[in-house]
């Protein structure tokens, strides 16, 4: 459903991750939070106990009134002792003990200091740490639950942010060269606006494309349709009757006339092609010495043809350029036809190349 590399799956796994983290961090400090709430007011309500014996073993009203102040403090779950200790301060402390997989917590509460004598209030905290593992058991399935619906959300949040990708896709999808429609960026998100825009202007770039192609190409086949009926018609005309010869070398010169200029239609088609195309080249390394004496060469047969001289001197060696060798081909085509076209006959042409 979901590819490692797709920006749903990124936006998914991202927002799991960052939700269960912060549901993790806020999980422990809750439970810590009640973790330590609930000791504090057992050390609290033992402290106080505690205080309460001591008083009650310091007055000296009889037992009787003394046990008609204070409520019956030792029970099953909690028993009360008086104990010597020298291996603690004079302080208040308390210490945490398991025994028959039962826990306790004793209060060590400073009665006689002198005599390093302490009263201890030893209480049963089973009930208590059962009560904290249930906490800790419904913290840990309040969480599993929370992580199956933030994955819900998640899908379904990453569904609906990919719906105006999806709605530009179908599109562009039902867009063929027949039909180019732009879009209304009204339509899309705020976010997804620039993205709309850009799509409208490409494709009113090839919409002029096109059309221009399309203009390009009917004018052509007009325009070679023409000289190709004139040629037909002069053809058919001089094969009408018998003729002399030199009837017959007018009309050939004629048509190699009408030939040459159909050639030059066809090679400006095929320029602008190449420049089209050209656009796109990558730049390469190339030794442009041997660049220019391999053109040269072919350069050379054209200028005897029309009875001109042609010479080369260019240095150095070597030199190594970064270029689209399509249109240098295309720049040196340019130079080199408006020298052979306007140099006059018996003259020379020179390509100089130096550094």
């Amino acid at each position: 459903m979901l590819s490692q590399k797709s920006i749903r799956y990124s936006f998914v796994l991202q927002l799991v991750l960052a939700s269960i983290i912060l549901i993790v961090i806020f999980s422990i400090i809750l439970y810590s939070y009640i973790k330590i709430s609930v000791y504090r007011d057992l050390t609290n309500s033992l402290q106080k106990e505690a205080a309460l014996v001591a008083v009650e073993k310091s007055s000296d009203l009889d037992k009787e009134k003394l046990y008609l102040f204070s409520p019956k403090l030792e029970t099953r779950d909690q028993k009360i002792k008086t104990v010597v200790r020298l291996d603690i301060k004079s302080k208040i402390s308390f210490k945490l003990t398991k025994k028959h997989n039962i826990h306790y917590l004793t209060i060590f509460y400073p009665y006689n200091k002198k005599d390093a004598l302490f009263i201890t209030i030893t209480r049963n905290i089973s009930s208590t740490d059962k009560l904290l593992d249930e906490i800790f058991t419904s913290v840990l399935t309040i969480n599993f639950i929370a992580l199956f619906l933030i994955l819900f959300y998640a899908l379904f949040l990453s569904r609906m942010l990919l719906l105006p990708i999806k709605s530009l896709t179908m599109k562009l999808a039902n867009m063929n060269e027949s039909f180019l429609q732009t879009i209304d960026p009204k339509t899309l998100p705020k976010e997804f606006a620039p993205l709309g825009k850009s799509i409208n202007n490409l494709v009113k770039r090839i919409q002029s494309f096109s059309r221009y192609q399309k203009e390009l190409f009917i004018g052509a086949s007009h325009e070679l349709k023409t000289p190709l009926a004139v040629m037909k018609t002069k053809n058919e005309v001089t094969m009408l009757k018998p003729r002399d010869s030199q009837k017959y070398i007018d009309t050939l010169k004629e048509n190699i006339g009408t030939i040459d200029e159909m050639n030059k239609m066809i090679s400006n088609i095929l320029e602008i092609g190449r420049q089209e195309s050209a656009q796109f080249e990558e730049p390469v390394e190339i030794d442009l010495i041997k660049f220019l004496k391999e053109r040269a060469n072919n350069f050379k047969i054209l200028a005897y043809q029309k009875e001109k001289k042609f010479e080369i001197d260019i240095s150095p060696q070597q030199y190594i350029i970064k270029t689209q060798p399509t249109l240098l081909v295309h720049i040196l085509q340019n130079f080199v036809q408006n020298a052979v076209k306007f140099t006059p006959a018996g003259k020379t042409i020179y390509i100089v190349a130096k550094k």
